[in-house]
């Protein structure tokens, strides 16, 4: 086991070696242009999550491609880097992924190892254990997206009102529509300022704003924003007042929050009762019933 291990390191090391050689030989052509632009435009550099897709490039985003495919469609994955608001590609998900599969097989190879020291179980449960040890790195890294996801759009309707009745504010005030966003977006901070802020930057490069507020709305995943955004479109199309219609999609948005909250009482009620029927009511009913007992036992003692 400890020469296989040897041998695993060192052809590691040989391919990485090898990996580089080959890059330093034939760079890409983003690797030749980046080091040009970095200074205009940071955000291409790299991000320190980047360091193993660095060292081994290509070969590294195609085995995260096959794996990313076995385990989610690009189409799903997309669509919820879209809805959460990131800015990384699908390659860059995958090479993120299968580095949590990789450290999820890690941790189950060296579980493994101790559990062989010991007692020295079956092979073929030790090698499930590390493939279980893989998908679920994958997975965690998947469900990760997922709570990211489902952060941002609670995030995005806990904003939606307050975003709303500024842009009413701005509008009433004689700004134009395109004004008010960046208003908006100066003044706010948070996850639907970001989102509106990409659409005032569509509109910035040249596109109308009908067709960035309808790109938001097909974006999101929250529905209130998505027919916010669809309603404020057609009114600024067909020249309809735009302070009655944000204001009453900030009302939509409050009762919405508030029909929520009781939904979510109502169905936390029973969970409520719990610690009161097994918990505080068999305390209620000993003290009760104690000193009872306790004559009894005091009267046939006598």
């Amino acid at each position: 086991m400890t020469g296989a291990l040897v041998a695993a390191a060192f052809m590691s090391g040989l391919i990485l070696v090898v990996q580089g050689w080959r890059r330093a030989r034939r760079p890409s052509l983003a690797d030749r242009v980046l080091p040009y632009v970095r200074d205009i435009h940071p955000v291409i550099g790299p991000p320190a999550g980047r360091i193993l897709d660095q060292l081994v490039g290509p070969s590294w985003r195609r085995v995260t491609r096959g794996i990313g495919e076995s385990v989610g469609s690009n189409a799903a994955i997309a669509r919820r880097l879209r809805r959460c608001g990131s800015d990384e590609s699908i390659e860059d998900f995958r090479v993120q992924q299968a580095t949590w599969g990789a450290v999820g097989l890690a941790a189950a190879v060296g579980m493994s190892l101790v559990a062989w020291s010991m007692a020295q179980p079956p092979a073929i449960a030790l090698l499930l254990w590390c493939g279980a040890g893989l998908i679920g790195g994958c997975l965690a890294c998947d469900q990760r997206l997922s709570a990211r996801v489902r952060s941002h759009e609670a995030r995005m309707r806990a904003e939606f009102p307050t975003v709303a009745d500024l842009l009413a504010l701005s509008v009433a005030a004689g700004e134009s529509p395109v004004s008010s966003l960046d208003r908006v977006t100066r003044v706010s901070h948070g996850a639907l300022s970001r989102d509106l802020g990409r659409v005032l930057a569509e509109v910035r490069a040249g596109g109308t704003v009908v067709a960035a507020l309808d790109d938001l709305a097909a974006r999101t995943g929250v529905m209130s924003v998505a027919r916010f955004a669809e309603a404020l479109a057609v009114a600024i199309d067909r020249g309809t007042p735009l302070i009655d219609v944000l204001h009453a999609q900030a009302a939509d948005v409050r009762e919405a929050a508030r029909r929520e909250l009781l939904e979510s009482g109502g169905r936390r009620e029973i969970a409520m009762m719990v610690p009161v029927v097994f918990m505080i009511l068999p305390i209620t009913i000993a003290f009760a019933f104690f000193p009872g007992l306790a004559g009894l036992h005091l009267t046939s003692g006598g």
